[in-house]
């Protein structure tokens, strides 16, 4: 008996989280279908227009924009930015330094600092046991 590889598909949120743009932004043709892993790998290897204009101009989904802005998605959050932003409002955030940024990248510099410091802390925990 003969099993057939059906392609993988994902519905166009997935794929749009994967390529890293703002799903409402994207055509109408992209959010209305499916994609299959071959299609999304083709999207990666050689993007479209549409694509190359979204990565570069935006809007760009929360995640992207958390970290073009060096804060956490709930620092965005904290912050009152719940939409998505695009390259100029980005630009435009990091230009006025508002005290809620200010604040968040401080915070997000010690999480970065504190989980270099546990995982260093593990590694020499491993070395010892040796």
């Amino acid at each position: 008996m003969k099993s057939h590889q059906t392609a993988q598909t994902m519905k166009p949120a997935t794929a749009a989280k994967k390529l890293g743009v703002y799903l409402p932004a994207t055509p109408a043709e992209f959010q209305e279908g499916v994609v299959s892993r071959a299609e999304l790998n083709e999207l990666q290897a050689d993007p479209p227009e549409w694509l190359r204009d979204l990565r570069r101009d935006g809007p760009h989904p929360r995640p992207v924009v958390a970290a073009k802005l060096g804060v956490s998605i709930s620092g965005l959050a904290r912050g009152g930015v719940t939409e998505a932003l695009t390259t100029e409002q980005i630009e435009a955030l990091k230009q006025e330094q508002p005290e809620w940024l200010e604040k968040e990248r401080a915070t997000q510099a010690e999480v970065r600092k504190e989980t270099a410091r546990l995982k260093q802390r593990a590694a020499d925990a491993e070395q010892d046991s040796d």
